[in-house]
């Protein structure tokens, strides 16, 4: 079983930083990207970053360049979300997703992690 747990969202003031992760299992998660997406209230989800399976090539929305890093650990099965210089914008539930793949015959989405940027 499929399975997508993220941890680690909270309140944190403009310009902080949180880092956000994701623990994978039921799957060869070192074959699969792996990305991570964001909804705020009342928008559309958004994609935010991926890493690619085995060389980790990474790709980011612009809106979080230079400030986000995402990055995976293989032999841990997880993947996380550095987030600096935090804006109040990227307030959303953040979601850990798997891509379709050779061995996954769909995405599968954790449940999310509130990240709340306020004063």
């Amino acid at each position: 079983q499929v399975q997508l747990v993220e941890s680690g969202g909270g309140l944190v003031q403009p310009g902080g930083s949180l880092r956000l992760s994701c623990a994978a299992s039921g799957f060869l998660f070192s074959r699969n990207a792996m990305s991570w997406y964001r909804q705020a209230p009342g928008k559309e989800r958004e994609w935010v970053a991926s890493i690619s399976s085995i060389s980790g090539i990474t790709n980011y929305v612009d809106s979080v360049k230079g400030r986000f890093t995402i990055s995976r650990d293989n032999a841990k099965n997880t993947v996380a979300l550095q987030m600096n210089s935090l804006k109040p914008e990227d307030s959303a539930v953040y979601y850990c997703v798997a891509a379709k793949s050779l061995s996954l015959s769909k995405d599968y989405w954790g449940k999310g992690t509130l990240v709340t940027v306020s004063s």
